[in-house]
């Protein structure tokens, strides 16, 4: 059932008033689909309803700023939803773990190249370990879970252009990183 910008608007403006039932109305009718929207970001349901809380708890006290030129209740209220996941998702920092025995078993054919890649594993981890949460995570997903930039940005609920953007500035850092032997 589509949720009418009007009704939502009301219910934002009696909130706004520190009306509890009207609040209560408006959780119960745009949860489902700001929960879906955060679940869809952060991949893990008990997250996505950490994301939901903060989201609501924070369209509670921003209800009596809310100007409904700006924008429509839903897309305000998305965004809000939005930011609290991507902090959850910036506070779990998502990092992609390297396997060690897993490169070393593939690439690997002696005990000297085990030896040279573990050391080269250990540098790259920590070298991207430097690199800031969400940077990560989107090299992570684009190298070591072979998504395309467009993949990625759908899993991030990102545009295509900040992946893209994020991964280029990472790699750079982490090639500088590897070069100059940064790694600690």
């Amino acid at each position: 059932m589509p949720i009418e910008p009007e009704q939502l608007r009301t219910w934002l403006a009696a909130a706004g008033r520190q009306d509890a039932v009207a609040f209560r109305a408006l959780y119960d009718a745009a949860a489902p689909k700001l929960f879906g929207f955060a679940l869809r970001i952060l991949q893990k349901r008990e997250l996505a309803e950490e994301a939901l809380q903060e989201g609501f708890v924070s369209i509670w006290h921003a209800a009596p700023h809310y100007q409904a030129g700006l924008a429509a209740p839903l897309t305000w209220m998305a965004a809000i939803v939005r930011n609290k996941a991507l902090d959850i998702l910036r506070r779990t920092d998502d990092t992609v773990e390297l396997d060690h025995e897993a490169f070393r078993d593939e690439y690997t054919s002696s005990p000297a190249e085990a030896s040279e890649m573990s050391s080269d594993a250990r540098a790259l981890i920590a070298c991207m370990a430097r690199l800031e949460g969400l940077h990560r995570l989107a090299i992570g997903l684009a190298f070591f879970h072979d998504l395309s930039h467009t993949e990625v940005a759908q899993r991030l609920s990102l545009p295509v252009g900040t992946i893209k953007t994020w991964i280029r500035r990472g790699m750079e850092k982490l090639k500088h990183c590897l070069s100059q032997g940064e790694a600690p």
